[in-house]
Order: structure tokens, then sequence, then C-alpha cells
């Protein structure tokens, strides 16, 4: 790939991000790329994802270097211009990022050698029944040392607008759509729609909706399933909901959900990747369904992502599973598979070497 415009993401309360920053900023300089900062609160103000990508000047690679929130915070830039974002990882628990910050030089290497792959994830986009506005006075309520609110998002232009099917928002989540109360005491009532089909009303804390990507964020958290990335679905979770059903629904990726705030509810916020970017009164409503555009994100060597989740959730095994016998071998297979199993995704690592991803 010719990388001649690269936009940069830091987490610049970590002093590791902020060295392997110059590390990035060395490399560029070696091959004259041009790099660019990007950061939504880089001057206090708010800004619009688009506004960003333009004032990075286009980039046709993003580096993200922290933890996950950096990284989702590059990926709503890249998916906006279409661009590849690498994620260096310098988090606690982290899902996406791909490499560790002493390989980033040899990473930008291998990008710019073609010598990567990419790793496709599916995407969330909304339509609401009006525009998204965060009222005034509350954003001074948000203000817990993590800057600004982003802001309100656009219309989507060119797209039809009707009463029923709403306006097309300009957003993108990676992670989840979140629908939750804004009052301690006073839970949302929210009728859920699969398909325009009602499915049942709740009351409840919040209701989300996430991708396979976000089924290992809020809504694991919040009793959902474990979800492959490589995976196509839509998974609706509801977090301490007050009635007998509260289990997760995962539906097709062509089957919409729709979450409708009802007459004698509080007023909901509207949180995209963990970000409020709205508030709905009684009567407001928003569809979420998968988003025409996919993340693109650079893969650098096989995707062990049940390792990683064995690592990052600290999976154990029960003991009355180990107590007698040999346990588990870690992986099932060291050999490629035969014939008729070579169209199944298996990781296979032979007894005499490492693993790839370590």
């Amino acid at each position: 790939m010719t990388v001649s415009r690269l936009g940069l993401v830091v987490h610049g309360g970590r002093a590791e991000a902020v060295e392997a920053a110059r590390v990035v900023r060395a490399w560029c300089g070696e091959h004259a790329v041009r790099c660019t900062d990007i950061d939504v609160w880089d001057d206090g103000g708010r800004r619009s994802a688009q506004e960003e990508v333009e004032a990075a000047g286009d980039p046709d690679l993003i580096v993200t270097l922290g933890g996950d929130g950096t990284f989702l915070r590059g990926a709503r830039l890249a998916a906006e211009h279409d661009a590849l974002v690498l994620g260096v990882d310098l988090g606690r628990v982290g899902f996406l990022t791909e490499v560790c910050a002493s390989a980033v030089r040899s990473a930008l290497d291998a990008v710019r050698e073609d010598r990567y792959g990419i790793d496709s994830r599916m995407l969330l986009t909304l339509r609401a029944s009006c525009r998204l506005e965060v009222p005034a006075g509350m954003e001074a309520l948000m203000q817990y040392g993590r800057g600004p609110l982003l802001p309100s998002p656009q219309v989507l232009p060119d797209c039809e607008v009707d009463d029923e099917w709403g306006i097309p928002l300009s957003v993108t989540a990676l992670n989840d759509v979140v629908l939750e109360k804004l009052s301690r005491d006073r839970q949302v009532s929210v009728g859920v729609y699969v398909s325009g089909r009602l499915l049942a009303s709740y009351s409840a804390d919040a209701l989300l909706v996430a991708t396979p990507t976000g089924s290992t964020a809020y809504s694991f958290a919040a009793g959902g399933p474990v979800v492959s990335p490589r995976a196509d679905a839509l998974v609706f979770t509801p977090v301490a909901p007050h009635m007998a059903f509260n289990r997760s629904v995962v539906t097709a990726p062509d089957e919409p959900i729709g979450l409708r705030v009802l007459e004698r509810s509080g007023q909901a916020a509207v949180s995209i990747d963990g970000q409020v970017r709205g508030v709905l009164k009684p009567g407001d409503w928003i569809g979420v369904y998968a988003a025409p555009r996919r993340l693109r994100a650079v893969r650098l060597g096989p995707m062990d992502f049940y390792g990683r989740l064995r690592e990052r959730m600290k999976l154990t095994d029960a003991p009355a599973a180990v107590a007698d016998g040999t346990p588990a071998p870690l992986w099932s297979v060291t050999t490629p598979p035969p014939g008729d199993l070579a169209h199944l995704a298996l990781l296979t690592v032979p007894e005499e070497q490492p693993h790839p991803m370590g």
C-alpha cells in the first residue's frame, strides 16, 4: 500500500503513547509521509468526524496509540473516509488493537510493503424521528475529565426522509448504540421492534444494540453473548429490565432494531460508542441498522480472537474439570486441516513454534 498521508490519534495521558507517537512521526519523516495529529479535543472544541478528517488532509492510514477507547476514536474517523486503521495496543483489556507499541515501526513497514490483511468489521448507523440534540446545560454535567462532548450528528444528505422512516443521521458505531435512562430513580420504558414488528415493551436502565465487535464491551457487561467479530449480526441486550424476559436477541444484519420511547417514560440519552450524542423524549424513536460501509482494520497475523478472549477475560478452567487427569491442551490441532475441512477457519500452531500473535 502506498502510504502518503497518515493520521495519528494519541492517548495523550500515557507516556508510552506519546513515545510511540515520536516513533511514528520519525518513520513518516524517513518515508516522506505527511503525518497529522488528529484529536477530537485538541483545541477544546467540538468537531465532527468529517471536519477532523478534512483537517488532517484525508489520511489513507490512521494509526491509534492507546487502548480500545482510542481505537474507537480513530475508527470513527477512518469509517468517515474509508481509510485503513492500525491500532497500537497500550490499553489493559483491549480487543480491538493489533500490535504492541514496540512493534509499531515494523507494523508500518508491513503496511507499506503490502504484507498485511484487512479485517472488515460491521458498523452500525441510525435513523431517528428527530434530530439528535444535547440539551443546554447537560454538557457541563458530563464533564469529568473526558473533554467536551462530540457534536450532534448531522443529517445524511441525499437520503429520503419521511414520518415513518425518519431522519438518516451521519453517524457510525463500531461497538454499540445505547438508549439509557437519565434519571436515577426512573427507568426508561421502550418499545423494541425487530424488522418492524414489536418484540416487547421494556422498562429498563438501558437498552443497547451492539455489533459483534461490541459484544465484548457494554453488552458483555450486561450479560450479553460473546459473538465472533467475523460474524455479521445485531445483538440487542436489555440492561436491568423489570420483566421476566431478560435475554439478548441476536438478529440478522438486514433486520433493523427500533427503539421507541413510550408515553410514560422518562427522557433517554442516546450514546454511540460510549459518547452521548442526544436526548430523546417520550414519543421519539431511533432505528439501528447495519451501515452500508465497513471498517477496514489492518491485520498483520491470524486473528486469535478466542485466545484473546481467554487471556483478556482471565478465563480459568473449572476446578472439577482439571482436578483429575490431564488438562485440555491449549491447541486442539497442530497441522493444517484435511481437504474436506479446508473451508473452516481453524488456528493451527506447530508444536515447535510459538503462535504468531504471542
